[in-house]
């Protein structure tokens, strides 16, 4: 395999790399999305802004370092150049704030509703920020980057009787490529694992590391049980079903095959940063923006989501390139669908060939070329709780 990274980037003053150059507008309040959102659109420099809505009015509560992990966190993802941080004016704020001054010396403005005395003053001093920091990221050029730069999030979708031996083995033979090379990448969805744990932790580097995936599934388990429900006894949703899947083991050991066969490096709780290269599993729930979410929040800087049935989903900071599973959907659905994996099972390529195409794609999407999803401007957001659950 080619040891020269054929990768380009933008290396930051953490040692991380990203493959976008973005400026972000990060509302800390939901009564802001609005505000925020016009100024991405409305700027002259709306190219390179990105921005986010969510429902989160500030409660602070059981939730709380959860909900600052993942705020500060994406707010310095490493395909981000500068991030203005927009908000009501409190103290919790600026623990996001200093949170996220704390993980990468970047540009990062904090302009809240309080210091400016009203919407439409603040939303001039964004647009004014904006303005002030976009020379210096327009000029930033890209430079040959390590293959360690890369830290691949894999997700599914939508999932359906074809995602088990099509997309989701073609993605791992892509996955098993790069950890070979010496990048990170990173399976997640807990439920997506159910019944499928003792395979990967028996890939584990070390005993701890098995067990610690046997755990994340047990721990997923009783939250569930708790509030009366026999996951193991329960079917797949309605779409999976409809896509011919019979039972969540069946899913999940479909699921399963997107991280190749690699060995583990670790597992992680939700959102937070692998420590070194390798193959991680991460703890976080089953819906798909939650989960982009997290990936963000944790420095992913490329994902690669394969679907059955058709998923419109994307992130505001990370290429989010879609693979669909099979032929007829990637033909329905060809503004959401980047690479079709259904040639599999049509006959005409190979698990390998096809993997090799999602490896070649995912180059060519960090060296710039757009995914589906950046040219449709999926920029889905959705903080993650847990409201005391045992998880």
């Amino acid at each position: 395999m080619n040891r020269d990274s054929q990768l380009t980037g933008f290396e930051r003053t953490n040692g991380r790399w990203g493959f976008r150059n973005y400026i972000l507008i990060l509302p800390l309040h939901n009564a802001l999305n609005q505000l925020v959102d016009e100024v991405r659109t409305s700027h002259p420099a709306s190219p390179i802004i990105t921005s986010v809505s969510h429902d989160w009015s500030g409660e602070v509560d059981t939730d709380w370092e959860r909900i600052r992990r993942v705020f500060s966190g994406f707010a310095v993802n490493p395909n981000v150049g500068a991030t203005i941080i927009v908000g009501i004016g409190t103290e919790d704020e600026e623990s996001i704030v200093n949170a996220a001054r704390s993980r990468r010396n970047m540009p990062i403005n904090y302009l809240t509703l309080k210091d400016a005395g009203g919407f439409e003053k603040l939303q001039e001093r964004i647009f004014q920020s904006v303005s002030e920091i976009f020379p210096s990221i327009s000029q930033t050029v890209r430079t040959p980057a390590p293959w360690s730069a890369l830290v691949l999030g894999l997700e599914c979708g939508g999932s359906d009787a074809y995602s088990g031996i099509t997309a989701n083995p073609a993605l791992g033979v892509a996955s098993d490529k790069f950890v070979e090379l010496g990048a990170t990448s990173i399976l997640a969805e807990t439920m997506e694992i159910l019944g499928a744990e003792h395979l990967l932790a028996a890939r584990a580097k070390s005993p701890e590391i098995g067990q610690a995936i046997i755990d994340v599934v047990a721990r997923y388990e009783r939250s569930i049980t708790y509030e009366g429900i026999d996951i193991r006894g329960a079917q797949p949703s309605r779409g999976n079903i409809e896509g011919g899947l019979t039972t969540l083991e069946e899913k999940s050991l479909g699921a399963a095959k997107k991280a190749g066969n690699a060995p583990f490096t670790g597992v992680l709780d939700y959102a937070h940063l692998p420590t070194e290269p390798g193959l991680y599993f991460m703890d976080t729930p089953g819906h798909d923006i939650e989960q982009l979410t997290g990936f963000a929040a944790a420095d992913v800087n490329i994902t690669v989501f394969t679907t059955g049935r058709g998923t419109p989903t994307g992130s505001a900071v990370i290429p989010t390139i879609k693979v669909a599973t099979n032929t007829e959907m990637a033909l329905s659905l060809p503004d959401l669908i980047d690479l079709n994996a259904g040639t599999i099972a049509d006959g005409t390529e190979t698990v390998a060939e096809v993997g090799d195409r999602i490896f070649k794609e995912i180059i060519e999407v960090a060296n710039g070329k757009l995914s589906a999803a950046e040219v449709g401007g999926h920029r889905e957001f959705n903080l993650s709780r847990l409201y005391g659950s045992t998880q």
